[in-house]
Order: C-alpha cells, then structure tokens, then sequence
C-alpha cells in the first residue's frame, strides 16, 4: 500500500521543477496556472529570482505547491497516477498540496489560499516578537513539558512533531529562548532558533487563522479523491465539509508529522512517495519507521528511476 506525501516551507530552491516543465507539458501547465491565479510571474521568480525573495513566506508557500502539483501531472504522464495511492498527506502547507492533488480544490483556488495563507501568518505577528526553536533529541512529550514551563504567561506550545527526535516549538521569542535553556537542562541534543520569520502553528497565528477562515469560505471545495491525512488529527478524512475547519485549525495547531506517519504505517502503507521539491520528508519518514520504503520525485530522473523501480 502507498502513499503520495507533499513538502512544506523550507524546501524551496531556485530552480525547483524547472527541469520538469521543460520535459512534461503538463508540469509547464501547471506554473502558467499558478502564474495566472496570482497574476505574477512566479515561475520566473522560483527559476531565475533570489532565495531571499522565494523564501518570502507568500511566495514559498504557492511556489512548493505548484512544484509538487507540476511533478504529480509529470508522473501521471509517465504512468504513475496518484490513483495507484492509498493516501495523501502533507507537511503543513503541503497538506494543501494534497487537497489539490486529490481534486478537493482546483490548482487555482490553492494558489491564490497559499498566498493569503503566506501573507496572513507574516502579518500575524510583529517581526522580532515571535520565534521558533528546533529541539532534538527529546520526545514530544518532553517538549511539551519543556514549552509549558518557558511559558510563564507568555505564549510558547510544541509546533511541529516531526520525528522521534525532533520537535520544534513556536510562540513569544523570549519564551523560546526560555525554552532553549530549559531543553538542555533536560538533557536535549540540541536547541536552536530557526532563521523564519514568524512563529508559525502557535496562538499567536490566531489572526491568520480567521483570515484563512474567510478566505476559505469563499473557496468551493470537493470531496477529495481519497483519504487525506490531517496535520492536526494525524488521521485520515474524506469528508469535504470537514476540510475547512481543519486547515482553519491547522494555522494555529501542531502538525502531527510523526503520528500521522505512525498512522499510515498501522493502516498498511509500507511505500510513501514524496512529491514536490526536496528529501525532508523521506528523512524524517526513515527516522519514524525504517520498514516503511521511500521515495523522493523532484526531477524527470528521478520518475525515470521510480519508472524502473515500479516496472511501470
């Protein structure tokens, strides 16, 4: 049973899916179509632009799911449809990248949400008022412990579950910093603050979180072409009405990586394709339940590799 998993922010490259719309016309239709619902060049940006400016969180987010919609229609082209998946999921915005590989929303409408997403979370919080930290080597339930004491009145929560070994925390930036110390002190690996902008998956996203509310209102949505596997629930969906409030409820909550991989595993995934730019979900994959095989789809090599491979 497989798989089909989408990336989220901070796997943007220059260069990204470039090579795919070269080779596959229907990836290059992909980015006009992005490119037109934003009424920007953005493919130009994400081929020929800065990092800097990719990174922008209201670029990055459209331009990870154009990249990963633009390498699933080169695979559907090559044989390797996302009907030969049991599942979909995908690591905060790339759970928006799973709606739309699932038909739930059109590529168009999923451009235009990643933007306002991108924008709203920016402007949520004040630069220099909010952080996040990266913890490893301590479990989610140590972070957990580790962010209510920083707390202290202040807003500090476990944001992102990645890994056996990997949990990252969000909130007021000295609160975070309070949290760095108090990880070492229970014995983490490491505790670092990450170069973002903003302190995403927190309380103090509820401005974007009610932006997004409105914005999704206003989006027609599908019932999905198969289960899609949630941030905040770590369990599948198929339910339309339920899809709203559950990307509402995501700007604000953790996202429940290892637990929503822990779930495909129980349910009999034992293959998970990554679709979209970069390996990051493969790695943490491999770190949650090495029997589960992986692949990651970025490059026409790389379908020609998973071509062989699925003897398509």
């Amino acid at each position: 049973m497989r798989a089909f998993v989408f990336p989220g922010q901070g796997a943007q490259t220059i260069g990204m899916g470039q090579d795919l719309a070269a080779s596959y016309p229907a990836a290059k239709a992909v980015f006009e179509e992005v490119d037109d619902a934003l009424g920007q060049d953005l493919s130009g940006l994400i081929w020929n632009g800065s990092i800097e400016t990719l990174t922008l969180t209201a670029n990055a987010q459209p331009a990870l799911m154009a990249t990963s919609l633009a390498a699933l229609r080169a695979m559907e082209m090559e044989g390797l449809a996302l009907e030969t998946a049991s599942f979909v999921a995908g690591h905060s915005l790339g759970e928006y990248s799973a709606l739309a590989a699932a038909g739930a929303m059109t590529i168009a409408d999923t451009a235009r949400l990643l933007r306002i997403r991108g924008t709203a979370m920016q402007e949520a919080v004040p630069v220099g008022i909010g952080a996040m930290a990266a913890i490893l080597g301590l479990d989610f339930a140590a972070v957990i412990a580790v962010a209510e004491a920083a707390a202290q009145g202040e807003v500090c929560q476990a944001a992102n579950d990645n890994d056996p070994g990997q949990v990252v925390v969000s909130g007021h930036k000295a609160a975070v910093e309070r949290a760095l110390d108090l990880a070492k002190d229970a014995g983490a690996k490491r505790a670092v603050l990450l170069p973002v902008s903003a302190p995403f998956h927190c309380a103090l996203m509820q401005p974007a979180a009610e932006r997004m509310a409105q914005a999704l209102a206003e989006v027609e949505i599908s019932k999905p072409s198969l289960p899609v596997v949630a941030n905040v629930r770590a369990s599948a969906f198929s339910d339309s009405e339920l899809i709203r409030s559950l990307l509402v409820e995501q700007v604000t909550g953790a996202v429940r990586w290892r637990e929503s991989v822990s779930y495909l595993a129980a349910e009999g995934v034992t293959e998970i394709w990554e679709v979209g730019a970069g390996k990051a979900l493969s790695g943490m994959i491999r770190r949650i339940d090495r029997a589960i095989a992986c692949q990651a789809i970025s490059s026409p090599e790389d379908i020609a590799k998973l071509q062989g491979a699925a003897g398509a």
